[in-house]
């Protein structure tokens, strides 16, 4: 029974990730050269997420600051989930919802990108966030699940939105932390040109 569930669960999995390579490629590809322009713009990733998509929020931008795959030179992002005194010092001195559109208001300018995740798209504080990212004249790229939710509904035409087609959130998470690997993969490739075979002896951070 149990082992039967695990299965279904990599099946599950693999299915959902093999319908959105057919249908959410273009819009990964989207979300890529936005990014890479920023960069080599001199502009900056600023990400966010709630819960474990805050977790998936700082390993992009860790894997931006140092490295994906392959050595290159550090590219500018800063994860405004990650700082607790931040994050503690706005919800207690204003409220929840502005933890993360206080900090885009003070960090980002026009030409950088903001990265936001909710499965849902209908975070209070992401909502706020991208409302923010646009004051600045800053690019929004957002991943969620479902239909998109309320997020949907206030990006604009030069924002990207990457929504995978599932309700169930782990599922969401799952081919968002893909895309996340897409986009930081696409942006070396075009830095660095198409790689090499893998040595197998080459040391890969985790």
């Amino acid at each position: 029974m149990l082992l039967q569930r695990i299965q279904q669960q990599f099946i599950d999995s693999a299915d959902l990730k093999y319908q959105c390579a057919q249908s959410l490629a273009p819009q990964v590809e989207a979300a890529t050269q936005a990014v890479l322009a920023s960069v080599t713009g001199g502009g900056k990733i600023l990400t966010c997420g709630n819960g474990a998509s805050a977790s998936a929020a700082q390993h992009f931008s860790a894997s931006f600051v140092g490295r994906y795959e392959r050595e290159r030179p550090e590219l500018a992002a800063l994860c405004l989930s990650a700082d607790a005194a931040v994050l503690t010092g706005i919800a207690t001195d204003f409220d929840t919802r502005q933890v993360f559109s206080r900090q885009v208001r003070a960090l980002g300018h026009a030409g950088d990108v903001l990265l936001v995740l909710s499965t849902s798209g209908n975070s209070a504080n992401v909502l706020a966030a991208v409302e923010a990212a646009h004051e600045r004249e800053m690019t929004v790229v957002a991943l969620t699940g479902g239909r998109g939710g309320r997020l949907l509904q206030i990006l604009r035409d030069t924002d990207v939105h990457i929504c995978v087609p599932h309700e169930v959130p782990a599922r969401v998470l799952e081919v968002h932390h893909l895309v996340l690997h897409c986009i930081c993969d696409g942006v070396d490739a075009q830095l660095l040109g198409l790689p090499d075979t893998l040595n197998p002896e080459q040391e890969i951070a985790t």
